[in-house]
């Protein structure tokens, strides 16, 4: 079983997307399940709709899976299960203060150490627990630091082996008594049976903790790692959910099809035969176990040549923009010049809005009751020379303003392309400007 396990915290970030898609890969390679886990512990954070819309993107994306969880309806298995914990002394209640534990935080950053848990709660007494908790005094539930490194291999980065020192005694149950992330995603992996888990490199860290639950649980079955190189802007730096770009839902709104970010995000830290690619040709070369252990620069360019490739193979364009078909042949030219949907929508709706430059108004003029009060001929040489001698324009004074009258721009496409495009409505077009 392998799981996709995000939060509903704000937009989906394009490293979560190729986290999901590389799941959606490995699944149907296997032949095992995939489920959606919808991580929605942190009551504060999450954001009402963002996992419908989470959903709904991945069905956009066409990467299917088998059931949608929800790991808020496992709270009473993860305060079972520290509750086990806490029985068989593998877990202690906490009752440091927020302001105490902020200063010996303070304390070891001056002293340029990393923080770790002083131990204090550690050895309390089960009477002198049940007196503080009787007195109603704010406790979390700790779990104690292993006794032995953690080791573990992840398929793309290789061996790990963790001291103690660095899992440290780490909160498993807040004070509400709601499961900390690492806690509820370990007793989760375990419910659901996951064998392999692929996440982000952000996440390595949390790896070592969330094995040490599971080992103080008894749980033996082996949980596979896969831990995928993180995405850089173009200056180098971890690409932030700040960025445009970094958003799938900025990148859709954009005009990118779901099938050029696909192949951009698969294709980014491999190599293949090929560049051009759908996610289900993807499942027969895909490999988890080549990807690049380096971190990859996002390069929206490349997106751009990619969403131009695969805007190439919309067979209706007309229907798949909602425009009437009439329209199709402009559309191709538009697309031929374009790098996103909404260029191609953007060039369009321009073509039916009212001139408003002021350069070449006179020759437009002269253009536009030419076309209009004369039939138009099929051929464009022709419709050419009886304008030419009709209106003596010639050379840059005859073609900016035509196309202009085309296509409201006076650069672009050949004006013999445009005019056998627009030949059928030509004259509505001329009429609006």
């Amino acid at each position: 079983m392998l799981r996709f396990a995000p939060s509903p915290t704000g937009d989906m970030h394009i490293g979560n997307l190729r986290v999901a898609i590389f799941n959606y890969i490995v699944a149907r390679q296997t032949g095992k399940k995939l489920i959606v886990r919808i991580e929605d512990t942190d009551k504060e954070r999450n954001i009402e709709g963002k996992d419908r819309e989470i959903l709904t993107i991945l069905d956009l994306f066409g990467i299917k899976y088998d059931q949608v969880v929800y790991q808020s309806s496992n709270f009473h298995i993860h305060q079972q299960l520290a509750k086990q914990l806490l029985d068989s002394k593998k877990a202690f209640v906490c009752f440091c203060d927020e302001e105490e534990l902020k200063l010996q935080k303070e304390k070891a950053k001056i002293e340029k150490r990393p923080y770790r848990y002083s131990g204090k709660c550690e050895n309390l007494s089960k009477s002198e627990v049940e007196k503080l908790i009787v007195e109603k005094k704010p406790f979390v539930i700790r779990i104690k630091k292993p006794e032995n490194n953690i080791k573990f291999i992840d398929e793309i980065k290789g061996e790990f082996d963790i001291s103690p020192f660095e899992v440290d005694s780490f909160v498993i149950l807040r004070g509400d008594l709601t499961p900390t992330y690492n806690f509820a995603c370990a007793i989760d992996d375990m419910l659901y049976d996951i064998t392999l888990v692929i996440r982000g490199e952000d996440h390595l860290s949390n790896t070592p903790k969330q094995i040490h639950i599971r080992n103080s649980l008894g749980y033996n079955k082996e949980i596979k790692y896969a831990h995928l190189p993180i995405i850089l802007n173009v200056e180098g730096k971890k690409l932030s959910k700040r960025e445009n770009h970094a958003s799938v839902k900025w990148l859709l709104e954009e005009g990118f099809l779901p099938e050029a970010i696909a192949n951009y995000l698969i294709l980014l830290g491999n190599s293949f035969e090929k560049e051009v690619f759908t996610l289900e040709e993807a499942i027969k070369f895909f490999d988890l176990s080549k990807i690049s252990k380096a971190p990859a620069k996002f390069d929206i360019e490349k997106l751009k040549f990619l969403n131009k490739e695969h805007m190439k193979k919309i067979e209706n364009l007309s229907e798949y923009l909602g425009y009437n078909s009439r329209y199709e042949e402009l559309l191709k030219i538009f697309r031929d010049e374009s790098s996103t949907l909404k260029e191609i929508k953007e060039k369009f709706e321009k073509v039916f809005e009212k001139s408003v430059d002021e350069e070449f108004k006179d020759e437009r003029e002269i253009l536009k009751k030419e076309i209009l009060e004369n039939e138009l001929e099929e051929n464009y040489d022709d419709f050419k020379k009886r304008v030419m001698k009709n209106t003596s324009l010639k050379g840059k004074k005859l073609f900016m303003p035509l196309r202009e009258l085309l296509i409201n721009e006076k650069h672009g496409a050949e004006i013999k392309d445009l005019y056998n495009a627009m030949l059928p409505y030509l004259k509505e077009v001329i009429k609006s400007r």
